[in-house]
């Protein structure tokens, strides 16, 4: 027998009497390389819970995704190193599991032991009858006199003063949305952005996609849009112009034969751009196919660095939300991005003659550190043509 100062912290009062091999420390996990620290958003398990491997524990927020810290194996959560909303650093101590699985006669004797003593209950409500008749008399008699007379009075006067509020709420910004504005404010800074216009016919499109659509989706349980269309009207403008394939680093500008399209999506948190690799690669039906796959994993938290990193070239569709116009912001280290727009029916002039056509207005901003004004325009004018010209990117070619 030994004994342990009161000053002695717990922690080094379990050490003395716990072995090393009776207790698992979970540490903060490993994120990325330049992520080094996290916000710790949510502990979903409580202190003395037990909780199964790989069962979700916690959930930490950086600048780009949110992190699951799962259970590395069964046991009970015996201390926790962090409280919501701290910060926490790589490496970490984040929770002590003690290894175990959750004891099944827990749960069973306490409803148990409950049924023995509602007996004995039942056996003493002859002496608590009187009072509960007793107490109901009194209440009964000043509550119909008393409560219609207040009630009418203070409903007036409370409704006058809810007239002009100027209240005022402070929401603390989350890592992502941090990071964005950090981003963004970083690309106007850094590139000598500009942006071109052009407007280009749907029609042909959207005569293709109500042609096709019901058919595809019967044989694919793919539903077929415009972006993929876009995507892959955009792999042949970048190997026509690889310029707005490019980035700079130092000073050399890095030209790639690939096309990883990024795809803005947005969610409640901010907006993210999930990569779709090797596009020149996919017929239609599997570029589809990614970009909802990818569109539901950022709506669900569910991204992954790996999903968001790289990418050469950018597509936002601002249309989805009603945008005639736009400017869209370059993601470096990128050097161009393709803005989508609403389809609004326009009046056109074709062959001599005023009709009306289905018109998205297209925006690509560029960086003209890297594109000069006729390139730029040249690959715009490129995307327009290929879109008015269904069959030439081959849309029939799906599997």
């Amino acid at each position: 027998m030994f004994r342990i100062s009161r000053l002695a912290p717990l922690r080094q009062f379990r050490s003395l009497h716990t072995s090393t091999s009776l207790r698992d420390i979970v540490k903060v996990p490993q994120m990325a390389e330049s992520i080094t620290e996290g916000t710790l958003k949510q502990w979903n398990k409580k202190l003395g819970e037990f909780v199964s491997q790989d069962e979700e524990i916690a959930t930490i927020e950086t600048d780009k995704i949110d992190v699951s810290v799962n259970a590395p194996q069964s046991g009970k959560i015996t201390e926790l190193f962090a409280s919501e909303e701290d910060t926490v650093e790589v490496g970490a101590d984040l929770f002590d599991l003690q290894p175990g699985e959750a004891p099944a006669e827990e749960s069973k004797p306490e409803p148990a032991q409950e049924a023995k003593e509602q007996p004995k209950d039942e056996q003493q409500p002859k002496t608590q009858e009187k009072p509960k008749e007793e107490v109901k008399k009194p209440e009964s008699k000043p509550e119909p006199k008393s409560e219609p007379k207040k009630e009418s009075k203070p409903e007036p006067s409370q409704s006058q003063p809810s007239k002009g509020s100027r209240n005022e709420t402070r929401v603390k910004m989350n890592r992502m949305r941090l990071r964005i504005a950090e981003r963004l404010k970083q690309s106007q800074n850094t590139a000598a952005s500009l942006t071109t216009f052009q407007d280009c016919d749907m029609s042909d499109l959207m005569d293709f996609r109500a042609r096709h659509k019901d058919r595809i989706m019967k044989e694919t349980g793919v539903k077929l849009g415009f972006l993929s269309a876009f995507a892959k009207a955009a792999c042949i403008a970048l190997k026509e112009i690889p310029g707005a394939n490019a980035s700079i680093e130092g000073d050399e500008i890095v030209y790639r034969d690939y096309c990883d399209i990024s795809i803005a999506v947005a969610t409640p948190k901010g907006l993210v751009t999930p990569v779709i690799r090797n596009v020149e690669q996919k017929n239609f039906v599997e570029i589809e196919q990614a970009i909802a796959e990818a569109g539901k994993k950022a709506r669900d938290g569910k991204l992954t660095l790996e999903d968001m990193a790289g990418g050469t070239f950018t597509i936002s569709n601002g249309g989805v939300f009603g945008s005639h116009f736009g400017t869209p912001i370059i993601n470096l280290p990128q050097s161009a991005v393709l803005g989508m727009h609403a389809i609004l029916e326009k009046p056109v002039a074709r062959n001599g003659q005023v009709v009306v056509r289905p018109i998205n207005t297209l925006g690509l901003t560029y960086d003209h550190r890297i594109l000069d004004g006729r390139e730029a325009v040249t690959f715009l004018k490129r995307i327009r043509e290929v879109i008015e010209d269904v069959a030439s990117i081959n849309l029939y070619d799906y599997k």
